[in-house]
């Protein structure tokens, strides 16, 4: 029996996306819920741009799960998928302004505005631990 491309994606991403969610992360699937979400999240919201590649793996998921056992955290927390929810990761892209797309990304927000973004370029050659630190400091600042 073959298995379909569509459904050999869908088993290889699920893992991924669940690293995420099993945390109390939201998934944000399509544009409308990104736009219904965003921009009405009274308080503080983390948006994790999620992402296929090895220091999503490795370091950015990681990260956010070792953040998000500090004491202070973002009152919402949502997700996005590059490269598999598009429309969603776009919409969601359109927050992050100046910043250029970048996957895997973290962006907090407080009350709809962009206050604090980590870039791929900051995620892929550091440890999680670090990750995780740049995000405690920011939650210690913005989330209070």
């Amino acid at each position: 029996m073959s298995m379909s491309f569509e459904r050999y994606m869908l088993d290889t991403v699920q893992p991924m996306r669940d690293d995420l969610t099993r945390l109390g992360v939201q998934e944000l699937r399509t544009a409308d819920e990104v736009e219904a979400a965003l921009p009405t999240a009274k308080g503080t919201a983390l948006v994790v741009i999620n992402s296929v590649c090895g220091c999503a793996a490795g370091q950015c998921r990681p990260g956010v799960g070792k953040a998000l056992e500090h004491d202070v955290t973002p009152d919402h927390l949502f997700t996005v998928f590059a490269g598999q929810d598009k429309e969603a990761t776009a919409k969601a892209r359109e927050y992050f302004a100046p910043y250029p797309p970048s996957s895997p990304s973290i962006a907090l927000m407080k009350d709809g505005e962009l206050v604090y973004f980590i870039e791929r370029h900051q995620i892929e050659n550091r440890s999680a631990e670090a990750i995780a630190a740049d995000l405690a400091g920011a939650f210690d600042r913005f989330c209070r």
